[in-house]
């Protein structure tokens, strides 16, 4: 089961109530880390984070918003002994924003940072899990995120056992796709079905984009930006951001299962016109809070 934690909702400055953008995943111990806003590292240790377990970070976009904490996080990690590689993906010609932000203090830091450079496609691989970019549409170029477990094969307990399937023969099964029992060919397709992976999708500082529709295509759960409400349509439309209920209509055409929304600016002291919003065009919305949290 995979933990999402919202680390920050504001979008642009922070308030009394809301840090600058971030989003932690955990997967089986280990920690992804969409966008790095200033302050995260805190949120981090608020929200019962490990940030020791930080294999990589996501970095949407290359604005101050999303990237300053970068520099603080890098430098505890570094305090608190980390030998690991920490990989930072970044979109392509952007990398010495990031690397500006790693080498001020190079005598505490002696881990190995890797700042990768991307386009659309696969950026990163775990054991049973794959993060692929996607083009966005933004002031500057700028990348969504698909987490996406890999496919597995179940076994159906009905049919392994009248197969004949016992102990270790399912493991052997696994690994070599078919086995003898007795005078009958057990092939692995015949006792198992395919599990769906399960997919997550991170929409940063985007405006509505079919981009977006097409990677958010059925999943678990989507979560994306909601700058404004529709009343300050004009001013998401000039400043490549979307109001809630735009993001909402992403969802609905997607087709997800549920809608987390971020990124929410400073001039809104609660989210109530933004949640009204967007719940009429898809119900299954939250407007998160900082320490949201949620497993899928």
């Amino acid at each position: 089961m995979e933990r999402v934690t919202v680390l920050g909702t504001s979008g642009a400055s922070p308030t009394k109530e809301r840090n600058l953008t971030s989003v932690a995943l955990v997967h089986e111990g280990d920690v992804l880390l969409f966008d790095c806003g200033e302050g995260t590292q805190m949120q981090l240790l608020r929200y019962g984070i490990n940030s020791s377990r930080i294999r990589a970070i996501f970095v949407s976009h290359a604005h101050g918003d999303h990237i300053i904490g970068i520099a603080g996080l890098i430098r505890t990690l570094g305090l608190n002994g980390r030998k690991t590689q920490l990989s930072i993906f970044v979109p392509k010609g952007y990398e010495n924003v990031i690397r500006s932000l790693i080498v001020f203090d190079r005598t505490v830091i002696e881990y190995p940072i890797a700042v990768v450079g991307i386009h659309a496609g696969t950026v990163y691989k775990g054991k049973d899990f794959t993060v692929s970019a996607f083009k966005e549409d933004h002031t500057i170029p700028t990348y969504g995120y698909i987490f996406r477990i890999n496919d597995r094969r179940k076994f159906d307990s009905a049919k392994s056992k009248a197969a004949g399937l016992k102990g270790p023969m399912f493991s052997e099964l696994q690994s070599r796709g078919k086995i003898r029992i007795g005078k009958r060919m057990v092939n692995l397709e015949s006792v198992t079905h395919l599990q769906r992976g399960k997919k997550i999708v991170y929409a940063a500082d985007t405006r509505p984009s079919k981009n977006t529709v097409n990677a958010a295509q059925g999943a678990d759960l989507l979560i994306h930006e909601a700058t404004y409400a529709q009343t300050e349509r004009k001013l998401a439309v000039e400043r490549k951001h979307s109001t809630a209920m735009e993001a909402a209509e992403i969802a609905k055409k997607a087709k997800v299962s549920r809608l987390v929304l971020i990124h929410f600016s400073a001039r809104y002291k609660t989210t109530q016109q933004l949640e009204a919003e967007a719940k009429r065009i898809f119900k299954d919305t939250t407007l998160a809070n900082d320490g949201y949290n949620t497993f899928i």
